[in-house]
C-alpha cells in the first residue's frame, strides 16, 4: 500500500517539490534530536511528579503539625484560665452529682456553691481528668475554645426568672435534697 504522500502526488493534490522539502525538514528534525531524548523526557517527567508529590505530602504534614500546635495552645489557655479563676471548694461537705458523658460523678462543695451551680453562676470544668469550679464568665470563655471542657453550666435565663416566678413567695425546706 502506498504512503499518503504518494497518494496525494498521484491525485495531483501535492507537487514533488513540496514533498521533497517536507522530507528534508523531517530528516533535519530527526538528526537534531538526540537518540535518548525521549527517555530523558520521561525521566524528567517522573522526577517532576515525584517532587510535586513530595511537596504535597510536606504541605499536609505541616498543616497537621500546625493543627496539633493550635490544639496544644488552646489547652494551655484553658488550663491557665482554670488555674487563675478556680473557686476553692476545700471546705465542701455537700455532695453535688453531675453527669460527665455516660458516668455520674460526685464532687464535694458547700451549700452556697450548690445554689450557685444550680443557678448557672458557677460551672464545672474538666481538664486532665480533674474537676474544678469556675465562675460563669470564665466558663463561657472556656466554651469558646473547647466546649467539651465545660461539663456543667446551667442556663441562667431559664433558672433565674426573678419576679415572674410563681413560687417566689414559697420557702424551700432546708432538709429537701434532690
Amino acid at each position: 500500500m502506498a504512503s499518503l504522500q504518494e497518494q496525494l502526488l498521484k491525485a495531483g493534490l501535492a507537487d514533488e517539490k513540496k514533498a521533497k522539502s517536507v522530507r528534508q525538514e523531517k530528516r533535519k528534525q530527526r538528526k537534531q534530536q538526540p537518540k535518548g531524548a525521549a527517555q530523558v523526557n520521561e525521566a524528567e517527567e517522573r522526577a517532576r511528579k515525584a517532587r510535586e508529590e513530595k511537596a504535597e505530602k510536606d504541605r499536609q504534614l505541616n498543616k497537621q503539625r500546625q493543627q496539633e500546635a493550635e490544639k496544644k495552645a488552646i489547652q494551655a489557655q484553658i488550663k491557665q484560665l482554670i488555674e487563675t479563676n478556680r473557686v476553692d471548694r476545700s471546705n465542701g461537705e455537700t455532695s453535688y452529682q453531675f453527669a460527665d458523658g455516660k458516668k455520674i460523678k460526685k464532687i464535694f462543695v458547700d451549700e452556697s456553691m450548690v445554689d450557685q451551680l444550680s443557678r448557672g453562676r458557677l460551672a464545672i470544668v474538666c481538664v486532665n481528668d480533674a474537676y474544678d469550679l469556675v465562675p460563669e464568665g470564665v466558663a463561657r470563655k472556656i466554651m469558646e475554645r473547647d466546649e467539651a471542657a465545660v461539663i456543667v453550666l446551667h442556663d441562667r435565663k431559664s433558672e433565674d426568672s426573678g419576679e415572674d416566678d410563681p413560687y417566689a413567695g414559697y420557702e424551700i425546706p432546708d432538709d429537701l435534697m434532690w
